[in-house]
């Protein structure tokens, strides 16, 4: 069921991501804007039980693993090859969040997401057609499962 649902969304997604410049643009925007995301969800602050169990227990890790069970739900490539992705989102995050602190992460992750979200609509005005999650916001999800088909398309997987 998965596997056909995902075809569709790429193919879909494929639609207004056509132009090579905007493509281009996503290779660079859509990783920040999900790294940066989470950066602003790891600043989000926890109650004492989850701080006084471990420093990885915290509200991005526990999205992440919700955004990799809706992955799961849609492909078992994807969702092993997002494992990785997850992997390095959290761990980058946490590295930001210990050596710049809350405040730190939090204005970087601002920041990326707003020049990151610039970019996109940039290449859309190139494109010259709306970005996907206007009509369907599942598409937010779509954008970093449409570049990892992109790296499978590659590899010939």
């Amino acid at each position: 069921m998965g596997e056909k649902k995902i075809v569709k969304l790429l193919r879909e997604y494929s639609e207004s991501h056509e132009n090579r410049t905007n493509k281009l643009i996503h290779w660079l925007c859509v990783p920040l804007i999900f790294f940066s995301i989470f950066g602003l969800i790891r600043t989000i602050p926890v109650p004492d039980f989850m701080s006084n169990t471990s420093s990885y227990f915290n509200w991005m890790n526990i999205v992440l693993l919700l955004v990799l069970l809706y992955y799961i739900s849609l492909s078992i490539p994807l969702f092993f090859a997002f494992i990785f992705w997850a992997l390095f989102v959290s761990f980058g995050n946490e590295y930001l969040f210990i050596n710049i602190g809350s405040i730190g992460l939090l204005i970087f992750s601002i920041s990326v997401f707003i020049l990151a979200w610039i970019g996109q609509f940039v290449g859309h005005s190139i494109e010259g057609k709306k970005p996907s999650f206007l009509k369907d916001l599942q598409f937010l999800l779509i954008g970093p499962a449409w570049l990892m088909n992109f790296i499978f398309k590659s590899i010939k997987y």
